[in-house]
């Protein structure tokens, strides 16, 4: 891609741009010319080369009660782009900068974003309600009327410019292509993440992962890269398993097809007492339950990515908790976005990290309805949403 990028016309001025409106539940989005704002201190407005749908987009989609469903809103978290213009008191960004928006934040200054602990950040995380990340409801979307739209996740990238704050934003390489870019603005980073930081896999251990999306296939990357012997993927659609191959999959599970058996019997079968992690990618809490049950005693480990939609509690047997198994969560894999992005762009230029498969369609952005209905199918992976094409 192009490495410069000209001095936009429109700092410090609002731009006019196209983007997908959610204006109701359920509804198809609508293509509408906004207003973007220009940024404000420690923002940075960018200009999205593409974007791509995650199941989480979907769930808030749906969403039609409660203090999240909130409408007009843009939704889209999972994008790449090149910074237009820089607010004030904004350090290590720069016009033409190339540049992943992420969910999550890393602040870099709070005491987790400085601990090795773990990628919570103390200073922001807890706030999901705000439309900007330091000035609360205020937002930098205006439709034609003038009326405000709410933001999504302090990305809102299914817009063709965007406004989002430094704690949000990873400055990457140019060379690596942009589609494979916006992959690790959400579901390749969180699942890479969670068998290196979380799990820590290690070589010669056996995984399960249960859900082969792409988080899950994201984790058996992951798994691959770190040595891992058996990988054993757990999905109802079949043809999840030829593709789950190019991650390292080595071994499948259909719970249809497993008969009386529960899943995680069939996979304490296959090696020999359970394996050594676990990964549920679904969000059920029976699943979560079976992929801890498919652990190995004394040592197994559970790590949760799956969000339960209901927030519905999980029951664990305490006796299997004293003997030795752990389950624990993750938000990102783990990752602290500007730290651990540049790696994994790192070890896709040196042809380690296999970013191939992951993406199942591209569509221009006006097709974004018909990219949606792909995901709500399940017939797509990822489809990657072109601004310009």
């Amino acid at each position: 891609m192009e490495k410069t990028f000209s001095i936009s016309i429109h700092e410090g001025k609002p731009i006019r741009c196209k983007a997908a409106l959610c204006r109701k539940a359920g509804e198809a989005l609508v293509i509408e010319e906004i207003q973007v704002d220009p940024p404000q201190a420690y923002e940075v407005r960018i200009k999205i080369l593409c974007t791509s749908l995650c199941h989480t987009d979907v769930a808030f989609w749906k969403l039609d009660s409660g203090p999240l469903a909130r409408f007009p809103r843009i939704l889209g978290h999972e994008a790449v782009g090149v910074v237009e213009s820089i607010g004030e008191l904004v350090d290590g960004f720069n016009q033409g900068d190339v540049v992943v928006p992420v969910f999550h934040p890393h602040c870099e200054e709070c005491r987790d974003c400085k601990s090795p602990k773990s990628n919570w950040c103390s200073r922001f995380c807890d706030d999901f309600v705000s439309n900007t990340r330091r000035y609360g409801m205020a937002s930098r979307f205006k439709d034609s009327s003038g009326e405000d739209i709410y933001h999504f996740f302090f990305v809102s990238s299914f817009s063709e410019y965007t406004v989002v704050d430094i704690a949000h934003l990873v400055k990457i390489s140019p060379e690596i292509p942009v589609d494979k870019a916006a992959l690790l603005s959400c579901c390749v980073s969180t699942g890479v993440g969670a068998a290196w930081k979380v799990a820590n896999v290690e070589e010669g251990s056996t995984v399960a992962i249960f859900g082969l999306g792409a988080v899950g296939l994201a984790v058996a990357e992951g798994a691959r890269l770190r040595g891992a012997a058996k990988i054993i993927g757990v999905d109802l659609n079949p043809d999840k398993f030829e593709i789950g191959k190019r991650f390292g999959i080595t071994d499948f599970v259909n719970p249809a097809l497993s008969e009386e058996k529960k899943i995680s019997q069939v996979i304490k079968e296959m090696t020999e007492g359970g394996v050594d992690y676990s990964f549920e990618c679904i969000g059920l809490t029976s699943l979560m339950e079976e992929a801890f049950n498919s652990t190995r005693t004394g040592s197994g480990k559970t790590v949760i990515l799956g969000m339960e939609k209901q927030m519905l509690p999980i029951s664990l047997g305490s006796h299997d908790l004293l003997r030795g198994r752990t389950v624990c969560g993750t938000l990102f894999g783990g990752l602290k976005p500007k730290l651990d992005i540049p790696v994994l762009v790192d070890s896709y230029l040196k042809r380690e990290l296999n970013l191939d498969g992951f993406i199942t369609h591209e569509l221009s952005f006006e097709e974004i309805n018909k990219a949606l209905d792909l995901l709500v199918k399940g017939e797509t992976i990822r489809c990657v949403l072109w601004m310009d094409k």
